[in-house]
């Protein structure tokens, strides 16, 4: 998790986006919804980064199997061990 996670409707975030602007510039994640249903996240730059790296696991490393390379690493980094 990213910090503190908050939840916008999507017309909140639209009449108060400088605030949600605010939360997510403070290291925190904002979650979208429209209908009760997530639509979107707002995420720090740093987190995305994050994210994307981690998807390009294993394609970088010449892995053919690309799912699989991103399935081991994702089990390496967030992996809790007893």
């Amino acid at each position: 998790m990213i910090g503190n996670t908050a939840t916008a409707t999507a017309t909140e975030m639209q009449n108060n986006f400088g605030r949600y602007l605010a939360l997510v510039q403070g290291g925190n994640e904002v979650i979208v919804t429209r209908n009760g249903k997530e639509v979107g996240r707002f995420i720090p730059r740093s987190a995305a980064v994050s994210y994307l790296t981690d998807s390009l696991t294993g394609i970088l490393k010449g892995e053919s199997d690309i799912e699989k390379a991103k399935e081991e690493r994702l089990r390496e980094k967030y992996e809790v061990t007893d």
